[in-house]
């Protein structure tokens, strides 16, 4: 027998509200989404930076924001905060990523794992081959590592603008290839970029790793509880003379891949509180406590039903895809074009020497040493991906973007240099973008034609 009791009807704003917020939902759930959220932001800065408000721009990410407790006071600019603390959580994602594909996905398999692996060396080998070849004598060679880098939300939505056309197994050899570049660059950034270590830091940092160590071994599952923990090796890093951001890595590798144990399967926990909540009629005080108790009990097992490294990340995701790395776009794709002087110091081979190494350095190392694999018989094309799949891999990881421009950052003091770098970032990434959607459109084509073919 159908219910026809009158539902209450729902006030219209509150409607429209419900409506806005499912838009908002299914467009942060399309993964071209975020490469359009920070393409938009950096079209915004480069605007932004070459208009007559541009002095605005400088002046704002130079602002002092500071944080204190008493007679303690720690002060820095925006620009710190966005680049070194914002971006710890970027890299925290990272870590957990890498930290799932080892556990149970296409890392998790030594012989699976070996072609995406040996792609993203030769993709991080050949531009910075490319690169040296063209700034060995000049002052730009210390940006060597700035094309090997791959922007995974860039080339990951880049990709899935071309639609279900292409095999899906292109797409995952895509994110696997790119974990392993940011791998590669967080490795780069820790050997390379990083002078003057400070020891006393690594006991700061340690002290860190033993806290969120120790919480682990008692069972707590809240991520708000190692949030301190996180701050003293981000400290710590910092004290040391390293990347501050290197601390999100470490944090992520070390997410738990399985729930917290329990004396009950969380499944079973959530099945036998909500049956004795619905079967509760009495609204008095006492049972009112008890229920609060119940919801307690509901909320852990509902929490433990997935793995941390999955639950974090989940959570994380959005916040980095459509906050955070928009944010850093912005505060770090401004350049002044009319600030940078190419004939000076060898900025215009620094310009160059990015733009080659992405464009063609990235697909000639990631197809060069994948043909290398096969025809050695280490390896063998996973199923569904051609060469022209690989090479539609190796295009779309030439968009470097915010990945380069950070590295780009390390690399070079001198803002001439470093102008120079950014405006090849955003060249050689954009011509490498254009690309790809170019090349996937003729493969879409020729299967298309295929098809219907008799």
């Amino acid at each position: 027998m159908t219910d026809r009791r009158a539902r209450p009807d729902l006030p219209r704003a509150q409607l429209l509200t419900q409506r806005a917020l499912a838009t908002v939902e299914r467009f942060m759930h399309i993964q071209a989404s975020s490469g359009i959220v920070l393409l938009i932001a950096a079209a915004i800065a480069l605007i932004w930076a070459n208009s007559a408000f541009a002095p605005s721009y400088e002046a704002l990410w130079e602002m002092p924001l500071s944080i204190g407790l008493g007679s303690l006071s720690f002060s820095q600019s925006l620009h710190f905060w966005i680049n070194d603390v914002l971006m710890t959580i970027f890299f925290l994602v990272v870590g957990m990523e890498v930290k799932r594909e080892i556990h149970e996905g296409s890392l998790s398999d030594l012989h699976q794992a070996m072609l995406p692996i040996a792609a993203a060396v030769g993709g991080v080998l050949a531009p910075a081959i490319l690169y040296i070849a063209l700034n060995l004598d000049g002052p730009g060679l210390n940006g060597w590592a700035i094309p090997s880098a791959t922007d995974i939300a860039f080339a990951v939505g880049l990709l899935a603008l071309l639609g279900p056309a292409i095999p899906s197994t292109v797409r995952i050899f895509l994110l696997a290839l790119a974990i392993i570049d940011d791998v590669v660059a967080i490795l780069i950034i820790a050997l390379f970029y990083t002078e003057g270590l400070d020891f006393n830091g690594f006991l700061v940092a340690g002290v860190g790793i033993l806290m969120v160590l120790a919480l682990q071994q008692m069972g707590i599952g809240s991520a708000i509880a190692y949030i301190i923990p996180g701050a003293v090796l981000w400290f710590g890093l910092l004290m040391t003379g390293a990347h501050p951001t290197l601390a999100g890595v470490v944090l992520g590798m070390m997410t738990p891949v399985i729930p917290v144990r329990m004396r009950e399967r969380p499944l079973d926990m959530l099945i036998r509180i909500v049956g004795e909540l619905s079967g509760r009629k009495s609204t008095a005080s006492t049972d009112l406590e008890q229920m609060s108790e119940h919801l307690k009990k509901l909320r852990l097992a509902q929490r433990e039903l997935l793995p941390p490294v999955v639950r974090i990340q989940a959570t994380l995701h959005p916040w980095v895809a459509f906050g955070i790395m928009p944010i850093f776009a912005l505060a770090n794709a401004g350049i002044t074009l009319d600030g940078i002087n190419l004939t000076v110091g060898g900025a215009q081979w620094v310009t160059l020497g990015v733009v080659i190494g992405l464009v063609i350095g990235k697909p000639l190392g990631i197809v060069g040493m994948t043909w290398l694999m096969v025809r050695l018989g280490l390896c063998a094309l996973p199923a569904g991906i051609s060469w022209a799949g690989i090479l539609l891999v190796g295009l779309f990881a030439g968009v470097g973007f915010t990945m380069s421009i950070f590295i780009g950052m390390l690399a070079f003091s001198d803002p001439n240099l470093l102008g120079a770098a950014k405006l090849g970032v955003l060249l050689g990434s954009v011509i490498a973008a254009v690309s790809g959607l170019l090349c996937g459109a003729i493969l879409i084509r020729k299967k298309a034609r295929a098809k219907h073919s008799p």
